[in-house]
């Protein structure tokens, strides 16, 4: 027999595998970026800014974003000696994002049940209305809500920060909205049948059903909560109240007369990512079949 013949790579599909190598190469790469930069002294960072590699290496940046390490250790080791109460802002962080995901759910949930299930007049002019809002920009409303939460006097605290996503969004309404359509209504003709309202329909039979969609907008909800940074900024400068993305900020422009601590930054920064990137690399997968077995109903 003849040798096997060897395989052509079309010019098109090396093309395509090149974008995508360099499109993945463009994307990790300052998250590389900020692990070198954590990993690397003050003092050796700037004077070998342009290598790959980390200079001076040390973990005492993680060390002093945790807290670990005192003021004049900081100092000492090449740090700005400014203290970062990482463990605060990650409580408020999580106080915050978990409320406005669990009430956020919650309500949706209803909402879209009601969009989806119930007949009523004037359902589905209601429903465009939450299309048409996920049309309008956020900043638009940024003024209106700050007038709202200053008048309410509400400013620097908790309920400040969350009031404006902890009832719903017209994109959680939609998302929920889709899948519920997809629900067999037989299972409500027979709870019906039996005397349940809907109140026990919502909570017995819709909600159990619609687990994997509820959790999966559950994580949306609270990662882009987590990473939200100009309303806390606005509304929660208050150190007692402040969030991980804000206190970040802070920190940068706190720092002594000089450049600012870019390791330490980057170390902080890093580990107000950690549980973002632990929830999907855990969830991923749920979250994308989710996200498309939605699409589809």
């Amino acid at each position: 027999p003849g040798a096997p013949k060897r395989r052509s790579v079309k010019p098109g599909k090396l093309f395509a595998w090149m974008v995508v190598i360099l499109l993945i190469v463009l994307t990790i790469f300052p998250f590389y970026w900020a692990i070198r930069t954590a990993l690397s002294t003050q003092s050796q960072l700037y004077a070998h800014p342009g290598t790959l590699l980390p200079v001076g290496f040390t973990l005492d940046n993680f060390a002093s974003a945790l807290g670990l390490v005192s003021r004049e250790e900081s100092i000492a080791r090449g740090g700005s000696g400014r203290v970062f109460h990482f463990w605060k802002y990650l409580g408020n962080t999580v106080l915050v994002s978990g409320v406005v995901a669990v009430c956020q759910v919650f309500f949706s949930a209803m909402a879209a049940y009601a969009l989806a299930r119930l007949h009523f007049p004037g359902r589905n002019l209601i429903f465009l209305c939450y299309v048409a809002a996920l049309m309008i920009p956020g900043i638009v409303l940024l003024i209106p809500n700050f007038v709202l939460i200053s008048d309410l006097g509400w400013l620097n605290t908790y309920q400040g920060i969350m009031a404006p996503a902890l009832l719903m969004s017209p994109f959680a309404v939609f998302f929920l909205r889709q899948f519920f359509l997809g629900i067999n209504g037989d299972l409500e003709d027979a709870a019906r049948i039996d005397g349940a309202g809907y109140a026990q329909i919502f909570a017995r039979i819709i909600l159990p059903l619609s687990w994997g969609p509820l959790v999966t907008l559950g994580i949306i909800v609270l990662v882009f909560q987590w990473n939200s940074y100009l309303w806390p900024l606005l509304v929660g400068r208050a150190e007692s109240v402040r969030t991980l993305t804000v206190a970040l900020s802070v920190f940068r422009s706190q720092t002594p007369a000089g450049s600012p601590d870019w390791p330490g930054l980057m170390a902080g920064t890093l580990l107000a990512g950690l549980p973002i990137f632990l929830i999907f690399l855990l969830l991923g997968r749920r979250i994308s079949e989710s996200i498309q077995f939605t699409g589809v109903k």
